[in-house]
């Protein structure tokens, strides 16, 4: 029976070597990937050939020898070259070998160009680049603190591009709103962004809008509710947002027919704020039967318990219930499967937590433009992992026009209800 032994001295030497171990590795399988790449290219034109009968396409020794920073650490890399002799007809241009593995310009694969950009967004200050990956790369190249700057002109571009697209082929169904604030390092004035994300038809979450306003003012948000509507954007059937925001004037301007709901996280907190400490545990547990009850009707009664309660002695928390009571309740009017979606405004939240966390290790941007752009990204990054909402197939019959009562869906309606209708 054979055994391998290993002394201290030699397990720490092949530990120490495990990463120059997969960086050979990967050096070796680039290079015949390369290889094969090249010969299965010259196979398919061998038989071109000119009129004194030689190969058009034929190998041409290799490219200068250059360092590819990879997942796997920065590899050597030494690419072949092709002599393609072959004209293109229709241009008269000379037919050239680009290889798809290898782009002559590729200096990072496209695992690590993504990276960056999101370890930069993400709370890694451009000035800790260098110091925290070249070690793990093997290589400071292309990890400095300009090159990572510049990303942001490209967001920049990005981000205008999105703000300037065609949105008649998207239909919200839903939408949440809301707003974020952060320092300019270069300006006394503070960028605050106001941000748009629906759910469409399918039942999918999407960034609808996004642009620098002004404290969420009324003004700001008819600005960029009026831009959404002449680039094609239909009226939502529900929005979702704080109580507090000038957006609701400007909702009622410009997509009246739009009904309204507001987050009950921050009515929750509004209300407590109005409370002594000693009532608080108590007045939250009378909110979240409210939140919480099994339909309208249940609602209601809990709206009057609670006024009941709290109204002699408190009158202006029992206001901020009683006051937007139906706004409060629109939810209700929706599927069951929908209702732990329009209850808050947690999409739009838990993404500008990552946004706080951006601009604080940065102490802001440097620009109003490239704060606004840096939010798109990172509201971008996120969205790959928004969900679909609960029971999707129910937002296209929302979007029809079906009722629903105690979020079920009304399958006859009334020939009354249909009279009117029509």
């Amino acid at each position: 029976m054979l055994k391998v032994v290993a002394d201290e001295a030699a397990r720490e030497d092949l530990a120490a070597s495990l990463d120059e171990i997969v960086r050979e590795g990967a050096r070796r399988m680039l290079a015949a990937a390369l290889e094969e790449e090249v010969a299965a290219y010259v196979a398919a034109y061998a038989g071109e050939r000119d009129e004194s009968g030689r190969r058009l396409v034929v190998r041409n020794g290799h490219a200068r020898p250059r360092q590819v920073t990879t997942v796997a650490g920065t590899v050597g890399a030494r690419a072949p070259r092709v002599d393609d002799r072959r004209v293109d007809e229709a241009t008269g241009e000379r037919q050239r070998f680009r290889s798809v593995i290898l782009p002559p310009w590729c200096r990072k694969s496209s695992k690590v160009t993504e990276v960056l950009p999101l370890l930069y967004l993400h709370g890694l200050s451009s000035q800790d680049f260098v110091p925290a990956l070249e070690e793990f790369f093997g290589s400071a190249a292309g990890l400095s603190a300009s090159a990572i700057t510049r990303l942001t002109e490209t967001w920049q571009e990005e981000c205008r591009r999105f703000a300037e697209r065609d949105l008649c082929g998207a239909d919200y169904v839903y939408a949440w709103v809301d707003g974020i604030h952060f320092g300019v390092r270069l300006d006394a004035d503070r960028v605050c962004a106001l941000v748009i994300i629906g759910v469409r038809a399918d039942g999918k979450k999407e960034l609808v809008a996004l642009t620098d306003g002004h404290r969420e003012s009324t003004e700001s948000w008819a600005g960029l509710l009026r831009d959404c509507k002449r680039r094609g954007m239909r009226a939502p059937v529900l929005a979702v947002g704080d109580g507090a925001l000038g957006f609701w004037a400007a909702l009622r301007e410009v997509f009246p027919e739009t009904k309204e709901q507001r987050d009950w996280v921050h009515k929750a907190m509004n209300v407590l704020d109005c409370l002594p400490k000693s009532a608080q545990p108590a007045a939250r547990k009378a909110l979240a039967q409210i939140r919480d009850a099994e339909d309208r009707a249940h609602a209601e009664k809990a709206v009057r318990d609670f006024a009941a309660a709290y109204g002699a002695k408190y009158p202006k928390a029992v206001a901020k219930i009683t006051g937007d009571q139906e706004q409060l309740l629109a939810f209700y009017d929706f599927p069951a499967e929908h209702w732990v979606h329009l209850k808050t405004s947690n999409p739009i939240e838990s993404t500008f937590s990552t946004v706080r966390l951006r601009t604080r290790v940065t102490k802001g941007p440097g620009s109003r433009a490239a704060g606004l752009a840096m939010v798109f990204k990172l509201v971008q990054a996120a969205e790959d992992r928004w969900r679909y909402v609960n029971g999707p197939h129910l937002v296209a019959l929302v979007r029809a026009g079906a009722k629903f009562e105690k979020g079920a869906l009304v399958e006859r309606p009334d020939e009354a209800e249909m009279k009117d209708a029509a």
